[in-house]
């Protein structure tokens, strides 16, 4: 018995652009200078958290309670927002630009597999959301200074601070609520379809 040559799997070609098409595809590569400049923005916020880390372990023995809180709230916060620009970076490119081929690599994102437009919009929400938490409970702890030279803060600012995210919350909740709506849409039309 011999065994016949395997004929390599065929793989469909992509149809041929117009140059106009081509030109219009084609541009969605300038945003890659765009997500480059995140890359450097996420290098500096490591360099900030390094730097703030430091001050914290010179500073933990005269620091008080309250003030090394704050400085961790701070290090949440920088990380929070590290892990939005990743998300930005990474799914941003992945959903506009190019497929990253990451499918198998031990370190590929959980969340990259099922990301698209939408659900980029939902993550980047519930990531302003929980960088907007962390603020708030930062000044909520400094707002417990309101009338000594030590606050920065008035009960207008702060008042200001909670409207601003509750904005956030029904922003994302509007947000995820009209998803839902078009994602129905879309069933009901391919099971009509």
């Amino acid at each position: 018995m011999t065994s016949e040559p395997k004929a390599p799997s065929a793989q469909p070609v992509p149809p041929r652009l117009g140059l106009f098409a081509q030109l219009i595809f084609g541009s969605r590569w300038l945003q890659v200078p765009l997500y480059v400049g995140l890359i450097v923005a996420q290098a500096v916020y490591v360099l900030l958290f390094l730097k703030e880390l430091w001050h914290l372990v010179l500073h933990s023995f005269d620091a008080s309670e309250q003030q090394i809180m704050l400085v961790v709230l701070g290090l949440i916060d920088v990380v929070m927002i590290s892990n939005l620009l990743i998300m930005v970076i990474v799914g941003g490119y992945e959903t506009f630009v190019s497929r990253l081929n990451l499918t198998g690599h031990p370190d590929e994102p959980e969340w990259l597999s099922h990301v698209n437009a939408s659900v980029l919009k939902i993550k980047l929400a519930m990531a302003i959301i929980g960088i907007s938490s962390i603020s708030l409970l930062r000044t909520f702890i400094e707002a417990g200074n309101l009338g000594t030279t030590r606050s920065n803060f008035t009960e207008t600012g702060v008042m200001w601070q909670v409207l601003i995210h509750m904005t956030f919350i029904v922003s994302a909740i509007g947000i995820a609520w009209v998803d839902r709506l078009s994602d129905n849409g879309h069933r009901k039309e391919a099971d009509h379809g």
